[in-house]
């Protein structure tokens, strides 16, 4: 039956399962099945190839906001008793009129930005909303799934004509998902601080000796790598081999800052954000296709007036900064930029003149690659407490993502426990946010 099932095309599949379901149990499949069988595929005869976005995205930029960024003092500012402590400024674009007023810069440049404001999430907690948002999964004890980068390396293949990385995360924490249960020869290089960009990359001997010692190395390893001809002996000696052309390569220019005129470096702010927002400009514009950059301070329980004036200004400049050197350089219209959190947080001020985790509401924001501009896609209710309309899940956001990076979101991958996988976990891509 599963066989016959396969080889149906999508009307035959849906009228199969029918036809099943009545015979096997006397009906018509359960109460509204069949309209959500539909609805879905509809949605997925519109997700690949020739759909709105798609593959647009050559590359990927995702500025983390870590600790769970306040949605109603950035991106859906709101008036009353919830408001932010800064008033609302005026936006640039179509129809997403404010940002909080700790972001003036990017409210200049809101006519590239789109704001999902109907995110929502089923988890408070920093670590799981963190995986969430990265993966598109809940965290299991018994496995680690792929981020986006991975997912892009295994359906796009790695990048060619390259010693570059697919993908680094800049100002990287200890925890990081990675490749998951793909190849490590997939996994983000980290850069742990954006000054002093790729370190250790240097022999600490001569060239002479480095090569006599990759000999040996190579000699002992032979016979192990004979025996053993599994796919995580390959993954490993593959590594090895691209670490050694990196440390030989023009391309590690890429990484260094000092390349970059001082005011263009001022212009992005001179904090490892900042200076991680330009590092990802220069390596995507060398060819890396995913680059995460990192920005923690967002878990706001205290003082969030004081907390905001820092991280937005420093938000504020960074990213507007980024759009403008992107588009300037003509790389926006082929650079999805992202921005995303684990969660939002309470619309009610706390005793301690902040706002405490909420994952019901909060916003993320795209720009570049196709996506509109000046548009808010859903909204919350006029408090920020939950979606008014357009709920979406980290699911769906990342599946946009994986959307416009041309990745096919819906075919299955096993995993080495043979236990399969989708990008993303069957999220709906929001076709809506594409021009």
């Amino acid at each position: 039956m599963k066989s016959e099932l396969l080889r149906l095309n999508d009307a035959s599949r849906r009228q199969f399962m029918l036809d099943t379901a009545k015979t096997a149990l006397g009906v018509t499949l359960l109460p509204g099945m069949s309209a959500r069988m539909a609805a879905a595929e509809q949605v997925a005869s519109r997700s690949g190839p020739g759909t709105p976005g798609f593959g647009k995205a050559k590359r990927v930029i995702y500025l983390w906001m870590g600790g769970g960024m306040t949605h109603i003092d950035t991106f859906d500012p709101k008036e009353g008793a919830t408001k932010g402590f800064s008033d609302a400024v005026r936006a640039k674009g179509d129809n997403i009129v404010s940002l909080g007023g700790y972001l003036p810069k990017l409210a200049a440049n809101a006519d590239k930005l789109t704001i999902i404001r109907s995110m929502s999430s089923k988890t408070g907690v920093h670590e799981s909303g963190t995986y969430i948002m990265k993966t598109g999964y809940d965290p299991r004890g018994t496995i680690v799934h792929p981020a986006m980068g991975a997912w892009a390396s295994h359906f796009l293949g790695r990048i060619k004509d390259k010693t570059l990385p697919d993908s680094v995360v800049v100002n990287s924490g200890s925890s990081y998902p990675g490749a998951g249960f793909f190849p490590p020869a997939t996994s983000p290089i980290p850069i742990s601080n954006p000054e002093t960009g790729l370190q250790n990359i240097e022999p600490t001997a001569s060239d002479v000796q480095f090569k006599k010692r990759v000999s040996l190395m190579n000699e002992f390893d032979a016979g192990f790598r004979k025996k053993f001809q599994t796919d995580d002996v390959k993954a490993y000696t593959e590594f090895y081999d691209e670490t050694l052309k990196l440390m030989k390569s023009e391309d590690l220019k890429a990484f260094d800052l000092s390349q970059e005129s001082m005011e263009t470096r001022e212009k992005y702010g001179r904090n490892n954000f900042g200076q991680g927002c330009l590092l990802a400009r220069r390596l995507v514009e060398s060819g890396v296709r995913f680059v995460e950059v990192q920005m923690g301070g967002w878990d706001m329980h205290n003082t969030i007036d004081n907390a905001m004036t820092n991280n937005g200004n420093t938000l504020d400049t960074a990213f507007s900064a980024l759009l403008l050197d992107l588009e300037a350089k003509g790389l926006l219209e082929s650079t999805l930029v992202i921005l995303g959190s684990e969660f939002g947080r309470t619309p009610d001020v706390n005793e301690n003149d902040g706002r405490d985790h909420y994952p019901l509401a909060y916003s993320t924001v795209l720009a570049g690659a196709g996506v509109k501009g000046g548009y808010a896609y859903g909204s919350t209710d006029k408090e920020g407490r939950r979606p008014a309309d357009k709920q979406t899940s980290p699911q769906d956001f990342l599946a946009t993502v994986g959307h416009a990076m041309g990745l096919p979101i819906d075919e299955v991958v096993m995993s080495p426990s043979s236990r399969p996988f989708t990008v993303a976990d069957k999220g709906v891509p929001v076709l809506d946010i594409f021009a």
